[in-house]
């Protein structure tokens, strides 16, 4: 048995993230570890930097393993490390393997596993159900649209309700992308990726909460009946959207799932979504914007994050930009009139579906990582994931 030993100064989950990628094949065990925090830590932390997504390889699969540290927390490292790696499994998928049909299928298996309750509206049954938005976008594509919804916990807990935007594949419509921003949209499916890793999470946990998750999933395809700019498209909660560009198609499939959660008055609604570049040129690609409409629940999720090192950045919103999405012929624009300040705007939008008396949380994220660092490799990435873990915890009070 190999022996590798360090002391922290302050124990960070990613010192030990490039050691089981790094270290030749064996079994390995830390030293000086006695404390719970920091045997968790670095245990997390190798779990995390061990991640392969090598189902498509041929390649021989040697593997380098830990020995458990006596002091840590095996049971929030495994839940942890299983909620994750079902993240980004479900992202790395290529788009030929991961559709709409294929995501309900994942979200099938994990509802049975914990004994949760799903249903799944498709097709035109999401016309005669009210779903008309996310028909209207998914309608193309030769896999149904369809709205995953599953319930889980006790009717008497605190409600929690999650939304994952579910695009599976992203050509951008009839407003077509360019090759090189087509290549990753297999990972536009990655806020329903997070939600249901969340969802795992807090089920293996068995937290004290009634979970609900919302899960439009469709391909933005092109087609003789897809949508088109100019089109005006009705909403669940009636409210009317032109569509200004085909490719800001993820706003328009999250109103109706936002609607829907709005109705069942959930105690909080937080929403996953791959959902704007603006993000990701204000804050870069590893680090998630966050959008809320209740301040005390941004103080513990931001706080939830620094915790747990898998932090976000609070991003207004501001409402005098909400002028920017009013539509000329309907009640809103997916499209603002302005390039600038696209991330608040997307928000805005999101915050038309919620009630204003319901606390709401929207992290706009990457869910990629474009380069390999210590326990992250390239790759579909949960991001924000353990804080928002955390900060549900809090919230309900455990």
């Amino acid at each position: 048995m190999a022996l590798w030993a360090r002391s922290f100064d302050i124990p960070n989950i990613w010192d030990s993230g490039s050691l089981a990628r790094g270290l030749p094949h064996g079994t390995y065990t830390f030293e000086g570890f006695n404390d719970a925090k920091t045997s968790t830590l670095a245990a997390l932390g190798w779990g995390l930097g061990a991640y392969r997504f090598d189902k498509y390889k041929n390649s021989l699969k040697l593997k380098t393993l830990l020995q458990w540290p006596a002091a840590c927390d095996r049971k929030i490292v495994e839940q942890t490390l299983e909620a994750i790696f079902l993240v980004r499994d479900l992202i790395n998928t290529p788009a030929e393997d991961m559709g709409p049909s294929e995501l309900e299928k994942a979200a099938r298996t994990l509802a049975k596993k914990y004994q949760a309750k799903i249903k799944v509206i498709k097709g035109k049954q999401l016309l005669t159900k009210n779903y008309p938005a996310i028909h209207a976008i998914g309608r193309a594509s030769d896999d149904e649209p369809r709205l995953l919804d599953f319930t889980w916990g006790k009717p008497t807990h605190p409600k929690v309700t999650l939304i994952g935007k579910g695009v599976c594949f992203d050509t951008g419509g009839l407003d077509i992308k360019p090759a090189s921003g087509m290549k990753l949209m297999k990972k536009d499916m990655g806020g329903a990726a997070h939600v249901l890793g969340l969802a795992s999470m807090l089920m293996s946990s068995h937290s004290k909460v009634r979970l609900r998750v919302l899960i439009p999933a469709v391909e933005n395809n092109i087609a003789g009946n897809a949508i088109r700019p100019l089109d005006i498209i009705r909403t669940r909660n009636g409210k009317t959207i032109e569509i200004g560009h085909t490719d800001a198609e993820g706003r328009v499939i999250l109103a109706d799932a936002l609607s829907e959660a709005a109705r069942d008055k959930p105690g909080i609604i937080i929403d996953f979504a791959t959902l704007t570049g603006a993000a990701r040129v204000a804050l870069g690609t590893e680090l998630p914007a966050l959008f809320t409409n209740d301040d005390e629940f941004a103080k513990t999720l931001l706080a939830s994050g620094i915790s747990c090192q898998d932090e976000l950045w609070r991003l207004p919103l501001w409402s005098d930009y909400r002028r920017q999405i009013k539509g000329k012929t309907a009640d809103l624009t997916n499209s603002a009139e302005s390039g600038f300040g696209g991330a608040i705007t997307a928000a805005l939008f999101l915050q038309e579906f919620v009630e204003p008396t319901t606390s709401w949380a929207h992290i706009d994220l990457m869910a990629w990582n474009t380069t390999t660092r210590p326990g992250r490799p390239e790759g579909g990435e949960a991001m924000g994931l353990r804080a928002v873990y955390q900060a549900i915890l809090v919230w309900i009070g455990k």
